[in-house]
């Protein structure tokens, strides 16, 4: 009795409250930091009012999916339509590794958990995510004024007292919905990545063909993020603009490489740009955005611009390749190949549905003062991005099944668990 009452004490010391608010705090601490940091290289820490910490709290609000609504209002002798959504996917991954390494580490060191004491655990970390993202929400509201700048609209605004503002609010339900959301899908992924994390004992037949295929997709996306800050570290420092560049590395680089990766797997995308309105994307992509009314967006369209864009399907062949060796080589021996292929197109296409669905932009305002500015102009703007869907998703089954394949052939002459004579087949 007394080794058992031990044992339990053990457990609720690993998976305590006090563990719960640090990794909680930890995930949010961190996707603060690099929001503010952002923001800053960005500019916004002259916005006025002292609006800086509540851009901040939005900013970390969309970064788990919570909806930000915007506002406007004129006056009766105007009018003012504005709409945004985007994540900022950079916030989003440190979050994610900070509060997914959190989660795991009183996990640690152990072969087998009851399904109950995982339950627990993550039922500490998501009452105490709820509370924390209600703080961010109800503080991530703000107004503005705006200036009607020179010319017709600003006559019309002095001679009838037009005063323009916009602002943002929290949309509360929306985003303690799908932030819970995805704080599961955090959780998730993170127990199906880790090799050494427990599992309850009905679900340890599923790790030998979940985990190396979970633990090469965020291998992929993560090395194209490491990518991507490289050459913008090196862009920065031969072509100058280190605040713009810092500011994208901070808040969007997984949303323009991510984007780049579906792109090299033939992947289309249509969208718009037009007006102030920019965005955090070399200058090709922003020129073809910008060549008509609905842009297409695909290797094509952007070798039109620049030849050497084809060299992204060169880069996606050996990323998925070594991506698909290391789902072979952290496998069983005896899996064939044909399985490794399955795996990874499997793999591959809901990681590409992932990126199409979080990779979405939307974003538009304008103003109009006794019908002219027809919300557009220089006080307007509009931008959109969003993909083909099921031909990007039909795109990476087939290069799954591929670079699958292969990678199994790769990593035949590698010592793998299970390893005993003639252990892999064909």
């Amino acid at each position: 009795m007394s080794l058992r009452t031990s044992s339990d004490q053990a457990v609720l010391a690993r998976h305590g409250w006090l563990q719960a608010v640090a990794t909680v705090l930890g995930a949010l601490i961190a996707m603060a930091v690099v929001a503010a940091l952002g923001l800053w290289a960005a500019g916004a820490a002259d916005l006025p009012d002292n609006a800086f910490p509540r851009v901040v709290a939005a900013t970390v609000v969309t970064a788990v999916g919570g909806t930000i609504e915007l506002s406007g209002n004129a006056g009766g002798l105007a009018d003012t339509n504005a709409g945004l959504t985007v994540i900022p996917l950079s916030v989003t991954l440190v979050g994610a590794l900070v509060l997914g390494a959190g989660f795991l580490r009183p996990l640690r060191h152990r072969a087998v958990t009851g399904a109950g004491e995982l339950a627990g655990w993550a039922a500490r970390i998501a009452v105490l995510w709820l509370l924390a993202l209600l703080g961010l929400a109800l503080a991530a509201r703000q107004t503005f004024q705006l200036s009607l700048g020179e010319g017709t609209l600003s006559d019309l605004g002095e001679l009838f007292g037009v005063s323009p503002e916009v602002g943002f609010t929290t949309d509360v339900i929306p985003t303690l919905f799908f932030g819970l959301l995805w704080l599961a899908g955090v959780l998730v992924v993170t127990l199906a990545v880790s090799r050494g994390a427990p599992l309850p004992a009905r679900l340890l037949r599923f790790q030998a063909s979940v985990r190396p295929a979970a633990y090469a997709m965020v291998a992929l996306l993560l090395a194209y993020v490491v990518l991507g800050v490289l050459i913008a570290l090196v862009v920065a420092a031969t072509r100058g603009q280190a605040a713009e560049t810092l500011a994208v590395i901070l808040l969007g680089m997984p949303n323009l490489m991510w984007l780049t990766l579906t792109i090299g797997l033939g992947a289309t995308w249509n969208g718009r740009v037009e007006g102030p309105f920019g965005l955090p994307m070399p200058r090709v992509l922003d020129e073809v955005l910008r060549s008509s009314d609905t842009a297409t967006l695909n290797l094509s369209t952007l070798a039109e611009q620049d030849g050497r864009v084809w060299w992204l399907l060169v880069v996606n062949a050996v990323l998925l390749l070594a991506a698909a060796f290391v789902m072979a080589a952290r496998s069983p021996a005896r899996m064939r190949a044909w399985q490794h292929a399955v795996h990874m197109a499997v793999a591959l296409a809901l990681t590409v549905l992932m990126i199409c669905l979080v990779g979405r932009i939307s974003a538009h305002y304008g103003l109009s003062v006794l019908g002219i500015g027809d919300l557009g102009g220089d006080l307007g703007g509009d931008l959109f991005l969003k993909p083909e869907l099921w031909s990007a998703v039909g795109l990476a089954l087939l290069w799954g099944l591929v670079t699958g394949f292969l990678g199994a052939l790769l990593a035949r002459p590698v010592r793998r668990r299970g390893a005993a004579g003639n252990g892999w087949k064909r």
